[in-house]
Order: C-alpha cells, then sequence, then structure tokens
C-alpha cells in the first residue's frame, strides 16, 4: 500500500498541559518519512479544566451518567487539538488537503482493566465527528473501546509502532523499548513474530503529584530531588510486594493505580528518591516477566528527561539504558507518531492489538473513523 501523511496526537495522564502533535508518513507497516512533532500548550483553563474532569471522573468510576463536566472538557480539548494539528501542518508548508487522516487519542480521563468474571473499562474524551468536522479530514479515534469490549486490556496500544520503529532500525531480541509516561510501558520483540506489550508500573505520574503535594512545581526537574534524596529501601521493598509487579502479562494500569501516597510523611527529597527507585524497580520485575531478558532499554516519553530515574533503571533494573534519539527517533515525539501510525492501520483495516499486547483473544481493529 502507498504511505500517506498522516498526523498523529497524545495527552499524557501527567497532565502536564501540553499537546503532542507528529507529522509521519507511512503505510502502517513501515515508516516512509518522520515528518515533524511540535509540543504545543494548552490554555491554562483547559488544563484546570482537565484536572477537574478527572478528579470527577474518579468520583463517578463508570457508575450512572457521566459527570457533565465531561462535555464541556471534551469540547474544549477537541477544539484546542484541532488547532495545534492546523498549526503543525501549515507551520510544515502542507496544508490539511494533503493529510489522508489524524490520529485522536482523547484524554484518557479512567481506566479499569479487566478483571476475572468483568470486562474492563475506558474512557478517553475526544468528539471524532467535531475534528472532522472542523479539519475536513478523516478521524480516526476512540481506539480502545473495541479491545476492551472483546476482554483486552485496550493498553498498551504502542506495541504495532515500537515493533515498527525496531524492525526499521534492525534492533530486535535483545532490545526492548521503554515508555515512561504518566505510567511506564513496554514492548518486547524477538525479532521475528512475537511481539509482547504491557504496563510495567508507574513512571511520572505519582512522582510528579507528590511534587506538587509539596508545592514545588509539576516535576522533579533534571531528577534534583530524587538525586538529593535516600531511598528508605526497607520502605521500597515492602512496596516491592504489590501483586501486580509480578501478575504474568497482559496487563494495564490507570495513572491513579500507583500513587503519590506511597511517599507519604516523607520529605521532598526522600520522598522523590523512594518514588523514582519504585518506578525503576518495577520495570526490572517486567523484565525478568519476559520470554528473555533484554540487555537494552530504548526510553522514550518525558521521564528519560530525568537522569536520576535514567540511572536507577541502569542499577535498579540492572539493563543497559539507551535514550530514544541513539536509534534516530525522536523520544519526545514516539507516542504522538504512533497514533499517526495506528490511524492509518485504523484507515486501511489492519489490527491495532494483539492476544500478546493487550489479551484480545485474536488480532483485533478497532477505532471509530469520523469523515
Amino acid at each position: 500500500m502507498e504511505p500517506i501523511w498522516a498526523v498523529g496526537l497524545m495527552t499524557g495522564t501527567v497532565l502536564d498541559g501540553n499537546i503532542d502533535v507528529a507529522l509521519i508518513k507511512t503505510d502502517g507497516e513501515r515508516i516512509d518519512d518522520f515528518g515533524t512533532y511540535r509540543l504545543m500548550p494548552y490554555p491554562a483553563s483547559i488544563r484546570s479544566l482537565l484536572e477537574e474532569t478527572l478528579t470527577a471522573a474518579r468520583a463517578w468510576n463508570f457508575t450512572g451518567p457521566e459527570p457533565a463536566i465531561f462535555r464541556k472538557a471534551e469540547e474544549a480539548l477537541t477544539r484546542a487539538q484541532s488547532a495545534a494539528v492546523k498549526e503543525l501542518v501549515e507551520g510544515y508548508g502542507m496544508t490539511m488537503a494533503e493529510i489522508g487522516v489524524v490520529g485522536f487519542h482523547g484524554q484518557t480521563v479512567l481506566h479499569r482493566a479487566p478483571r476475572i468474571g468483568r470486562l474492563g473499562q475506558t474512557r478517553q474524551l475526544g468528539d471524532g465527528e467535531l475534528m472532522h468536522a472542523i479539519l475536513g479530514t478523516k478521524i480516526a479515534y476512540d481506539f480502545r473501546s473495541a479491545d476492551m469490549r472483546a476482554g483486552g486490556q485496550g493498553a498498551p496500544l504502542a506495541a504495532a509502532y515500537h515493533t515498527a520503529l525496531m524492525r526499521g532500525a534492525g534492533a530486535g531480541g535483545e532490545v526492548a523499548v521503554l515508555n515512561l509516561g504518566g505510567v511506564a510501558n513496554i514492548t518486547w520483540w524477538d525479532g521475528a513474530d512475537n511481539v509482547i506489550a504491557f504496563d510495567t508500573g508507574p513512571a511520572n505520574a505519582p512522582l510528579n503529584d507528590f511534587i506538587k503535594s509539596k508545592g514545588l512545581g509539576d516535576m522533579d526537574r533534571d531528577g534534583a530531588l530524587g538525586r538529593a534524596g535516600k531511598v528508605d529501601e526497607a520502605r521500597l521493598a515492602k512496596l516491592l510486594q504489590h501483586p501486580y509487579l509480578t501478575k504474568p502479562y497482559p496487563k494495564s494500569l490507570d495513572r491513579f493505580d500507583f500513587g503519590a501516597a506511597m511517599a507519604d510523611g516523607l520529605s521532598a527529597e526522600d520522598g522523590a528518591a523512594l518514588l523514582t527507585a519504585f518506578t525503576a524497580s518495577a520495570v526490572g520485575k517486567a523484565l525478568d516477566l519476559l520470554p528473555s531478558r533484554p540487555k537494552k532499554l530504548v526510553v522514550s516519553g518525558g521521564g528519560r528527561h530525568n537522569p536520576t530515574m535514567m540511572a536507577m533503571l541502569a542499577s535498579r533494573a540492572g539493563v543497559e539504558v539507551m535514550l530514544a534519539e541513539s536509534l534516530g527517533w525522536s523520544g519526545d515525539a514516539v507516542e504522538a507518531e504512533c497514533f499517526a501510525f495506528l490511524a492509518v492501520r485504523v484507515l486501511r483495516g489492519l489490527p491495532i492489538s494483539f492476544p500478546s499486547t493487550t489479551g484480545a483473544p485474536q488480532p483485533m481493529r478497532g477505532g471509530k473513523l469520523a469523515g
């Protein structure tokens, strides 16, 4: 099939106030051109609205009618993300008419993994029909619901794209991709037909929430607090007994399944050190679950900007870590690029999730298409 230009959008669960927008050219199997990427800030009003929406979502917990705030937040973020797409495309010297499809992930407000005897549920805010009306381009959206209705985890969905990246770089078998967003997820590929993906544990979400609770900004910038702190090893050992960490994959997490409360009562420095060490150690436990332990982890996502987290990954997960950039990828863009790639797969009727990545009963098509 001919490659087409596609735009992907991602707003992470850490609510950093930004929209990730990426443009790639792909046929849904290989990446023909990495195009361009931009990080575009939301207005502060939308960020506040989304924080309120997350709180309302947890109180709702899929019981009864959806909170009224969902509709308001959905329209505001859809309009803001539509504007971001237009700005990116036109800034790259193209027109929307040249874009084959936009992959609109939306904002995850609640994710409940399936349990025995109960399907999982997930809710991403994002109005694909409204975005289509604004941009006039085909929009792929609601990527996770079909997988969950079939009994899958609905996450992680990055495996198909991570595998395409690894295949393009000739990096199979001894290398895995780790994304450090609000939650951490890993993709392992044996270099042939076997792909495994799952959420390893938290990444930036508990750490960011802890720093905010201390009134020290939005994140542990440059890992400075974590580096200055001392890890309470006894407390860490207890936290690492959490059953999720040894549970067999496929498995997935909500961004609040592991919270800042793990560091309750600690100073800013010691709390940051503990939460960073927990993320790294959880990755180590995840590597032990794989069919063979990778020797290297290629790290993408915001967490790779934290040198303390990267150092702890090496020491506590017992693996060589390398930045996505060392393979020629843009580590900040990978998630947004992923949804451009998946949008092309939705458009062309290709599966976007698999039994070994989400636990779906068979390779699953997913996503809805507007326009």
